[in-house]
């Protein structure tokens, strides 16, 4: 009964989001899909202007794609599960709502918008540009361990945020430069001695390699590790449900 009750929580929670995340706004659905679109769009006409050619294949476009793409999923989720108590604040007053049931109706409907997104976004260019067909494993693979990141981060985000609400103003500032280390711009093998191994210690940095290496046949760095960042935010996660669980009375009295 638990479960059950948990479960129509969470399904609230959902249609709750996409209603006023989505439902309010001219176009709705579509400007997630039209903003990465757009980012991408940008990013490969100014490199193109710079560059003959993308570190790997032959499409600026896709390049850029294959790396803004999960970092994109990563910082939305980190950044929207962590004020996802909040957002539910008007609804934590019911006993049959959890703050865990926040968090976790955050993480499903936006990794699935991102998962959602993603496809479209590639499949369209893949047809577009004429690429060979790329490997569903590790682009699959790609999506889940920049939503597990994302996950990990935003739970810990969730305790931050309402505690210290200045965290989030530096959270926002620390997060930009994550941008331009995690490999969306450049290949991370490439990058030269003594700052190669350095590189990926980003466990990001390996979410963008996967989504290469499945939408790149051949391209297999020796410095991928998928185990590292999947470890990396399920202990951040496991963190963040533990606090927020011991925190909670505290937290909804706060909210």
């Amino acid at each position: 009964m638990q479960k059950t009750g948990a479960g129509r929580a969470i399904f609230a929670l959902i249609v709750r989001e996409i209603a006023t995340s989505y439902g309010r706004t001219p176009g709705g659905y579509l400007w997630a899909i039209l903003e990465p679109l757009g980012a991408v769009i940008l990013m490969a006409g100014v490199f193109s202007l710079a560059f003959d050619s993308p570190p790997l294949g032959r499409d600026f476009a896709l390049f850029y794609a294959s790396g803004y793409l999960p970092f994109a999923c990563y910082s939305d989720l980190s950044q929207k599960i962590g004020v996802a108590l909040r957002f539910s604040r008007p609804l934590m007053a019911y006993p049959a709502v959890t703050a865990t049931d926040a968090l976790v109706a955050r993480f499903l409907l936006n990794t699935i918008t991102h998962a959602l997104v993603i496809a479209l976004i590639l499949a369209a260019m893949i047809m577009y540009f004429g690429t060979p067909a790329p490997m569903l494993g590790p682009l699959l693979l790609g999506v889940g361990l920049a939503a597990v990141l994302g996950a990990g981060l935003g739970a810990i985000n969730a305790v931050l945020f309402e505690f210290w609400p200045v965290w989030e103003r530096l959270w926002a500032i620390a997060n930009r430069p994550v941008f331009i280390l995690s490999g969306v711009l450049f290949l991370p093998d490439a990058v030269p001695a003594p700052y190669d191994d350095m590189i990926w210690l980003n466990p990001l940095v390996h979410a963008v390699t996967a989504m290469r290496i499945g939408l790149y046949p051949g391209y297999a760095p020796d410095g991928f590790d998928p185990f590292y960042p999947l470890a990396v935010g399920g202990v951040l996660l496991v963190v963040g449900l533990l606090v927020l669980r011991r925190t909670a009375r505290d937290l909804t009295w706060q909210l």
